[in-house]
């Protein structure tokens, strides 16, 4: 899919072809329409296919023509089973004399934003504020998504409190997963950022300055928070892990005490089970409830003496 956007009078509108200064967002787009915006601007081919390999890091790149890739990692959220996973994916940002163009593997929320018109302030003619735009929501869908993790990270904690269930546990290890993504592809972010704050790669103006110092802020934060929710889940872990292996031993130590008082009956039961005549008691009337007597006695000051010693 491939859709043209032009700011005029100061509102992001959709246009039917390219124009100057206009804004192309390609979402998976297929080798027709690749070709097509490889020959009418004269873009690579790689270029444009960049961003539809998931694996794709975030990176910049020149082009010998001056056009400049930038590949910045997005967060992602979907729904599975009832649970929700977050994960990033690679987004391309070309940058050519008039031109940007952005493509995307699949569509997402911040790319949404800006063609909706939710995003104020937006000019498709100001190349390098467009783009410090889009690294901005980027950075705050981040921060959003962190903010999301942390209330769910403490759902499924409340939840363990009352059973423990390996669902629960199974959407831990997938947020702490979530949390692993988030903190490698904010990093990378982080390093490209700081490229394009030396003012090399594109002209920066000073209120471009000022948002590409609030982009970094966000994108700090965000590093920040991921490290923070990320020891905090993996202590959470940790001490649940602690608290079923202590459950466990609790349990194994009152079925071992129920073993050890339930054999001194079976023994003795045993013991006048067999058919021999010498046996103590053999000729005696009513000898089997006495048999029974002494097996309670046994078993009641063998639990005696493991409640004394606090095994069971």
């Amino acid at each position: 899919m491939m859709e043209f956007y032009k700011t005029t009078e100061g509102i992001i509108k959709s246009t039917e072809k390219i124009e100057k200064h206009c804004w192309i967002n390609m979402v998976n787009p297929d080798m027709d329409e690749v070709e097509y915006i490889s020959s009418t601007l004269g873009v690579e081919r790689d270029f444009l296919c960049a961003a539809l390999d998931e694996e794709e890091s975030s990176r910049v790149e020149v082009e010998d023509s001056n056009h400049i890739l930038m590949i910045i990692d997005i967060p992602i959220a979907t729904e599975s089973d009832g649970a929700v996973m977050y994960s990033t994916m690679p987004l391309g940002i070309i940058i050519t004399e008039d031109n940007i163009i952005t493509v995307c593997l699949k569509e997402n929320s911040v790319i949404s934003e800006f063609e909706s018109g939710r995003v104020r302030g937006v000019f498709t003619n100001y190349k390098a504020r467009f783009i410090l735009q889009i690294l901005y929501r980027i950075s705050v869908r981040f921060l959003q998504y962190l903010k999301q993790i942390d209330k769910i990270t403490k759902e499924v904690e409340r939840q363990l409190h009352k059973s423990m269930k390996n669902q629960e546990l199974i959407q831990f290890l997938d947020l702490e997963k979530s949390l692993v993504y988030f903190s490698t592809s904010l990093k990378a972010n982080e390093a490209t950022i700081k490229k394009l704050s030396r003012g090399r790669l594109i002209k920066l103006y000073e209120e471009d300055e000022d948002l590409l110092e609030d982009v970094l802020i966000e994108v700090s934060q965000a590093i920040e928070m991921c490290n923070i929710y990320s020891s905090i889940l993996s202590g959470t872990m940790d001490a649940f892990a602690s608290i079923i292996s202590n459950n466990l031993n609790i349990v194994m130590k009152y079925l071992a005490s129920i073993t050890i008082i339930m054999a001194v009956p079976t023994m003795i039961a045993s013991f006048y089970g067999m058919n021999v005549g010498s046996i103590p008691l053999a000729t005696v009337p009513y000898a089997f409830w006495a048999v029974v007597l002494i097996a309670a006695v046994a078993t009641i000051l063998s639990a005696v003496v493991l409640r004394k010693n606090k095994m069971l």
